[in-house]
């Protein structure tokens, strides 16, 4: 049997994709571009949070989540507590539906096997148990893919995210410290491994910032976030934002007494009333913001920029990858791990305790090594899509085993 004469396999892909969220869509581009190399053949749609999105920007067929359209409001009157109630009963049946279409079901990324922001046991984490579950019932193949993995202290989201892990065909970590996660929790990791983040294959552009360290100072990415702390930190949520708002305009308004251009960049929809109160505090023309839909918009700004302070995960992945200097504004172990592999690892800053005057005095030794960190991660991005390419050799050989039978015979005198 040739090729043409076979079935062509049907991929879906699975998660909050299309919901405002840069990095989630950036790991969607990320798996879209290796499919569509190497496995063209292949016929692809999504099961996501904002399928309007993912089809118009990505032109694959999108099917809604969530059957209950409501699933991410809180809700305190009684038919909406009804009706999220119902919500959970028919997404049993309309999961496994849609997994019963596929050969092959592709996570891509994201953090979803972590709770480091606030996340409730029946949103997310109920939803990706439900998919690996089904996956395992109708013998489609689940893949998560370079997915992030943290401790989770809540046990109803502990237990479906370990069963979640279980159940998964396929397991690949961001990181090591997501893999030693996921061990904690009872996983068998042995055959899983470790890879970048799927946003370090996507395409950089050139960078445009000056070389010469005689040139007048350039500009500054400040990326921001609505940062509440985590699942643990509900208590002091609102403590934990002033803190850092207050010390990201204090931090913002030095650089502009100091005459430094700075460029504010979100990395989701809800980021933008972060944006909206420094401008207020700051009222200055060296202060912009820009509206970034992608990562790609986002690795633009960065790359025009001589350093970037960042506090989203993503964020960070867009100035390593255009190997400008960052320094980071840590809320999570991820931030810290990837730094560190970055070889950044000095220039970390905790996001719940904000200190501004620290927090200048680390990006000024930032911008004194500028030139050699720049070189630094030249070598390390390197590294780091030589070992996602073996990554997506890697998946082509769990996930599409006639196709890799294929692409040996013709290979083969």
């Amino acid at each position: 049997m040739t090729a043409a004469d076979r079935a062509p396999v049907r991929v879906g892909v699975f998660g909050l994709l299309g919901s405002g969220n840069l990095g989630n869509d950036g790991s969607l581009e990320a798996v879209l571009g290796y499919l569509r190399a190497e496995h063209p053949e292949a016929v692809v749609d999504a099961l996501c949070g904002g399928p309007e999105a993912v089809t118009t920007r990505f032109g694959i067929p999108a099917t809604r989540l969530h059957w209950y359209r409501g699933e991410y409001r809180t809700a305190s009157r009684a038919g909406a507590v009804v009706a999220k109630g119902l919500g959970k009963l028919v997404d049993v049946f309309r999961t496994a539906a849609w997994v019963r279409r596929h050969d092959v079901v592709i996570v891509p990324g994201m953090g979803v096997l972590e709770a480091t922001l606030p996340l409730r046991p029946w949103g997310f984490p109920y939803s990706l148990f439900l998919l690996c579950a089904s996956g395992r019932l109708l013998r489609s193949r689940v893949a998560l893919v370079s997915v992030g993995a943290a401790p989770i202290g809540n046990r109803p989201t502990r237990a479906l995210v370990g069963w979640s892990a279980r159940l998964a065909t396929y397991r690949s970590y961001r990181d090591a410290q997501s893999r030693d996660a996921m061990r904690a929790m009872g996983v068998d990791t042995t055959r899983d491994e470790v890879y970048p983040d799927l946003a370090f294959s996507l395409p950089t552009p050139p960078t445009s910032a000056p070389s010469d360290p005689s040139a007048p100072p350039g500009p500054v990415c400040v990326g921001v976030m609505d940062f509440h702390g985590g699942n643990d930190d509900r208590a002091r949520a609102d403590e934990i934002y002033r803190r850092y708002l207050d010390g990201t305009i204090r931090f913002v308004r030095a650089l502009v007494e100091e005459g430094r251009t700075v460029r504010l960049l979100t990395g989701d929809e809800c980021d933008s009333s972060v944006v909206a109160a420094i401008l207020d505090a700051v009222d200055s023309p060296l202060v912009t913001a820009a509206e970034p839909t992608s990562l790609a918009d986002l690795m633009k700004e960065m790359a025009a920029a001589d350093t970037v302070v960042a506090i989203r995960y993503h964020n960070l992945i867009c100035a390593l990858k255009t190997g400008t200097p960052v320094l980071a504004l840590c809320y999570a172990a991820k931030s810290d791990a990837l730094m560190t592999q970055m070889g950044l690892g000095a220039y970390r800053h905790p996001a719940r305790e904000v200190d501004a005057d620290r927090l200048l005095e680390q990006f000024r030794a930032l911008e004194k090594r500028s030139a050699e960190l720049r070189q630094t991660l030249t070598e390390r991005n390197l590294a780091a899509a030589r070992r996602l390419e073996h990554q997506f050799n890697s998946l082509t050989t769990a996930l599409f085993p006639a196709a890799d039978y294929l692409q040996t015979s013709r290979k083969a005198p």
